[in-house]
């Protein structure tokens, strides 16, 4: 009943400060200590105690009594800690304090005017401390408060109590790890505190929100501060948030629904320390100032300083660490995917893409990390869920950020040999994922799930299209077995973008094909041993090398290919259809694939479809899908489908991707072999942001801004159909690229292998490519081709454009992700926009 009336009070004290023109006297200490003494709301009760509106009439009406509430609040936390916080009711007090702060924080973000007053001084205090520095420096010394959010480890009685201003933090790490041998034991009591503190600091780094994607790259003093020199917690809190992420195991001992029969408190605080690690670790202005404005190496005068987060993640070195990190993260990342005969049984993560974050920028500021991960299988760990959560969020657009991030992780790790290298590890089917069922590599697994995301793909997933082929070329030259499913998968791929509508509707579409012929050609040249099922589709899908080597040039063939041009916003891969290689004497067997694998968009010619007229795409896709479904399903039981987003679903907006020329960088895979100058301009690699285009005096977009737009921008640029203002491809414009297709190397081996392929046919009658297999695999082409080409490996390099996407996901995900309660729910966000699907 207590605590109902100080609820009330507690109310009627808000009603008081909205009164219009009703300034409360800052000394009026009974009237204040309504809001933080004798009551216990939580942070639902202040939500709904406290409405926006409310918020935004006393920063607009009364903005003296607002500023009051806020210096009172950082006040009662700063004598909390001089008093150690020593008893509950100080303890409630500082509790209370907290989650009026997180409450109104952002309403005082999102107005300009209030943007430089929590860096203003405290009216009480004849030190000239920001307002900020003061709530940060008492809410890290509240964090490692013995007895209210850490165990107390040196008491022998009240008296002998350590003041927590002169508290060693660094002896009350929250757990075992990187730089910290013991693991305290767990208190729930405490670990909330921690999540509440937590949630604060998260509230006051939250002010990029309301700034525009341009001002963004503005230093955040917040974070700036907090992970400075001048936070005496810096060390001590940084591996607080690594070790606790890392050591988290949702599953503990295994007993079946045990998520369910008592309160997790240690995922929120996990959630919210991964959650505080990314936005720490994506304020690095040093590397932001040397992206945006080259040659200028350190901040200037004022600006923030050295960021510790980053420089002590960079400092890990030692394996044992590394272990540590990789196996905390991969656990945690795999927990969605594990399967049980009990259903739901087993606690269920849902902060994948904060993990999938933090893995990114460990990689990126610590070197020595990426090579640990990748010099064992353990990388194919970070592999499978990636592909995971790539196949099963392929159809939501609500996603696209996921789709994204995991993308931007395979173009990092596909830049170094040694993931190329772990792909041929065998894979065994333990996730369940609607693909066709293989027996193969975890290069077959990457390539399966990258043709599904191009074929079925939302329309929204286009500009990763040239990062999915870009990864598959850094991988092509260690890839010493692929199956029959994926051979086929890739030169269905290859049919579909040659496509001569398809070639012929946009600028850069082109590039899309010579991504592909580079990796064909990286398989053969330099693991053409292993290879016998992709060289026997090869042959069997000669036309489509044939028909590219002759695309026609003149205007009455390119009217006539542009005619088959399909109409309609959404992009889908264009239909190949069906149609028969004429051979000298007969047809070549057709591929044998798994019987689970039947796709018939993409299989390969069969006798009795010759006649029959070809099916719409989008009835092909569902067919293919439902199959794949029934399939897969006979196998194993909880396998979850690609579905599109639920009507209402919240989603917020991104940045445009960067083109894959700014991503990345070109570099020899072995700098100290000599290059082969034979052969050169087969394998230049053709980057469609690098695209060049005709001067069209119709168009407003001239070839040079169109080669600097983003790939998203050319995307959407390509299938905007009916266009008045459509670009036109030119004679010239088609030979100045058909000349440099790298189709020298198939062409020689088609030249080699087709006539003994047929000549095996027709003297022993063959109807099965058992043989021909056969035949393949101990057959050589040595000095027969043309001079191996240099392996070029395009390297993922720090860009602007990138940094500038990564800040907006991050936010975007921490809003979506904060909803009980949603903080940031209702305010006037301006780093994204918020939408309904």
């Amino acid at each position: 009943m207590g605590n109902t009336d100080s609820k009330l009070n507690f109310r009627k004290a808000i009603v008081q400060l909205t009164q219009k023109n009703q300034k409360i006297d800052p000394s009026d200490e009974q009237f204040w200590e309504q809001f933080w003494q004798g009551h216990q709301t939580t942070l639902e009760d202040v939500f709904a105690l406290v409405t926006s509106s409310e918020i935004r009439q006393i920063r607009n009406e009364n903005p003296a009594n607002l500023a009051t509430l806020c210096y009172k609040a950082v006040e009662k936390l700063a004598q909390a800690v001089d008093s150690s916080c020593r008893t509950q009711a100080e303890q409630q007090c500082v509790l209370n304090c907290v989650r009026l702060l997180v409450r109104c924080l952002p309403y005082i973000f999102e107005d300009d005017k209030w943007r430089d007053f929590f860096w203003s001084s405290l009216p009480s205090q004849d030190k000239t401390m920001p307002l900020a520095q003061s709530l940060l420096n008492a809410t890290c010394d509240l964090l490692f408060c013995p007895d209210f959010t850490v165990t107390a480890t040196r008491r022998t009685g009240p008296e002998k109590a350590e003041e927590l201003a002169n508290i060693d933090s660094c002896e009350y790490i929250w757990e075992a790890g990187v730089g910290f041998a013991q693991s305290p034991p767990h208190n729930a009591h405490m670990e909330r505190r921690r999540t509440e503190l937590l949630k604060l600091l998260l509230t006051c780094f939250s002010e990029p929100m309301y700034r525009s994607p341009q001002q963004s790259e503005e230093p955040n003093k917040w974070i700036a501060y907090f992970t400075s020199a001048d936070n005496r917690h810096a060390l001590p809190l940084f591996t607080s948030f690594l070790n606790t992420v890392c050591s988290y195991d949702p599953v503990g001992f295994g007993v079946p629904y045990n998520h369910l029969l008592f309160a997790d408190t240690t995922e929120p605080l996990v959630e919210a320390c991964l959650q505080l690690l990314i936005v720490t670790l994506d304020h690095d202005m040093v590397v932001q100032q040397q992206l945006t404005q080259p040659g200028q190496a350190s901040y200037d005068e004022g600006n923030c300083g050295d960021n510790l987060f980053i420089n002590y993640l960079s400092r890990v070195h030692r394996d044992e660490d590394f272990h540590f990190v990789l196996k905390g993260i991969t656990r945690l990342l795999n927990n969605p995917l594990v399967q049980n005969y009990l259903p739901n049984s087993t606690k269920r993560l849902h902060c994948h893409q904060e993990l999938l974050i933090l893995f990114w920028k460990i990689c990126d500021y610590n070197k020595k990390f990426l090579y640990f991960v990748l010099k064992s299988s353990d990388v194919l760990d970070i592999l499978i869920p990636i592909l995971y959560h790539l196949n099963y969020s392929r159809a939501d657009q609500s996603r696209v950020g996921l789709m994204h991030i995991g993308v931007f992780i395979l173009l990092l790790l596909s830049g170094e040999r040694n993931f190329g290298v772990r792909l041929n590890k065998a894979y065994s089917a333990t996730v369940p994922m609607d693909i066709p069922v293989f027996t193969g590599t975890h290069a077959d697994l990457l390539i399966t799930v990258f043709h599904k995301i191009i074929a079925t793909g939302h329309q929204r997933l286009q500009p990763l299209f040239d990062c999915l082929l870009t990864i598959l070329v850094n991988v092509s030259p260690y890839l010493k077995t692929l199956s029959m499913v994926a051979s086929v998968k890739m030169l269905h791929l290859l049919e579909a973008f040659s496509t001569p509508w398809f070639l012929l509707s946009a600028p850069s579409n082109h590039h899309l094909v010579f991504f592909l012929l580079e990796i064909f050609n990286n398989i053969i040249q330099y693991q053409f041993d292993g290879n016998s099922n992709l060289v026997y589709t090869i042959i069997r899908k000669r036309h489509v090398f044939h028909a590219m080597a002759n695309l026609p040039t003149d205007m009455a063939g390119i009217a006539k290919c542009l005619s088959g041009r399909k109409t309609g916003g959404k992009f889908n891969l264009p239909r190949v259809p069906q149609r028969r290689t004429p051979a000298v004497s007969q047809e070549l067997p057709s591929a044998h694939v798994p019987e689970e694998y039947n796709e018939e968009d993409e299989d390969e010619v069969e006798e009795e479809t010759i006649n029959e007229e070809p099916k719409a795409e989008e009835d092909l896709e569902s067919e293919t899908e439902s199959h794949e479904r029934s399939q897969a399903g006979e196998l194993q039981t909880d396998i979850l489908t690609a579905q599109p987003a639920e009507p209402g679903t919240l989603k917020t907006s991104l940045l445009d991707t960067p083109g894959i020329t700014q991503m990345t960088e070109r570099e020899q895979a072995h700098p100290n072999d000599k290059p082969q100058v034979e052969d050169s301009t087969d394998i230049v690699p053709y980057d469609r942001s690098a695209a060049s285009t005709p001067t069209d005096e119709r168009k407003s977009t001239s070839p040079t801004e169109l080669s600097r737009l983003s790939v998203a921008h050319r995307a959407s640029i390509r299938m905007v159909p009916g266009e008045s203002d459509r670009w036109t491809p030119t004679p010239e414009w088609i030979v100045s690229w058909r000349s440099k297709l790298p189709l020298q190397t198939i062409m020689r081996l088609l030249q080699v292998l087709v006539p003994q392929v047929e000549k095996i046919c027709i003297d022993k009658g063959l109807t099965d490519e058992s043989e021909i297999l056969k035949f393949l695999q101990h057959g050589t082409l040595v000095g027969l081709l043309p001079v191996p080409h240099p392996i070029l490996i395009r390297k993922y390099q720090a860009n602007a454009g990138t940094t500038a996407w990564f800040r907006t996901y991050i936010w975007g995900v921490i809003y979506l992700r904060n909803v009980e309660p949603a903080i940031w729910y209702d305010t006037e966000v301006k780093l994204f926009e918020i939408q309904r699907v």
